[in-house]
């Protein structure tokens, strides 16, 4: 059911996606990021919650220095390195090895970032913003996480088919500045310019909606497709997220950016048990 990926990641082991999932933990450095925004932008609290989620199973940490919840007002560049930046320099002092992903659509902050230690982008505009980013990334060789964000989309096309002439125009930017498909990971952007019947569609139908031959990014955690359908708050929405990640594994995703750590990673531990057997040394 899992297709499998080795990603490479400069100056470290390689990514390796397949049938166990990786987790992506969240780590927003803003003071208004929808779910957590003001609880992590201090550099102190900010990596006690790295430590915290590496502990927990986090195979990744992923900070982002602007929020891009709807309404959220737009950060210049030079204060988003101010939140972002002191947080990996003082990750990478206090010896944390777990990959770091930067959040970031501006090329600037993603080059600084990588400069300092981070060796994956997570690009909100999928490549199709900035034209500078995909040469940042082939610059130093890091692996470029593409999300789907179509604000102005036509809405007479089919999601799906809207989903992969977007990736298309995404995977064709990539390879001409040089960026290798083996180090592209697809995002179908729950929540980004989707209905909430959208959502759930693509959930259903996640492997369709990217082109084959890509690992996958599922990125529910605490969304409003979640408090819409249940009608709760996102610190109440940590059920309907596992629920969602649970079905996007089975349904072929690689990757789970999540806000909870421990309890999306034991569901995906006991989703992958059933459609592949558990481990043989627990027998």
């Amino acid at each position: 059911m899992h297709t499998n990926h080795t990603i490479a990641l400069p100056d470290r082991p390689p990514l390796i996606l397949g049938q166990t999932a990786l987790v992506m933990g969240i780590l927003n450095v803003t003071p208004d990021s929808f779910s957590d925004g003001g609880q992590h932008n201090l550099v102190a609290s900010a990596v006690a919650h790295a430590r915290q989620m590496i502990a927990e199973g986090a195979d990744i940490i992923d900070i982002g220095g602007e929020s891009t919840r709807p309404g959220a007002e737009t950060v210049g560049v030079q204060q988003e390195l101010d939140r972002v930046m002191p947080v990996i320099d003082a990750l990478v002092a206090a010896g944390i090895t777990a990959p770091i992903s930067i959040d970031t659509y501006k090329p600037l902050v993603a080059d600084q970032a990588i400069q300092a230690g981070a060796c994956i982008i997570n690009d909100v505009h999928g490549l199709q913003g900035a034209p500078e980013m995909a040469d940042v990334a082939a610059t130093y060789g890091v692996p470029v996480i593409a999300m789907h964000w179509q604000k102005d989309r036509d809405r007479s096309v089919p999601l799906v088919d809207d989903m992969l002439r977007y990736f298309a125009a995404t995977i064709a930017r990539a390879e001409a500045a040089g960026i290798s498909r083996a180090s592209l990971v697809l995002d179908p952007g729950f929540g980004f310019g989707k209905t909430l019947r959208e959502n759930y569609a693509l959930l259903q139908d996640l492997q369709h909606a990217c082109p084959e031959g890509f690992p996958i990014l599922v990125g529910t955690s605490r969304k409003s497709m979640i408090g819409k359908l249940l009608e709760n708050q996102p610190e109440q929405r940590l059920a309907g997220t596992i629920a969602t990640n649970v079905l996007g594994y089975v349904n072929g995703g690689h990757i789970f950016r999540v806000h909870d750590v421990k309890a999306n990673r034991d569901a995906l531990r006991v989703a992958q048990a059933t459609l592949y057997g558990p481990p043989a040394q627990l027998e």
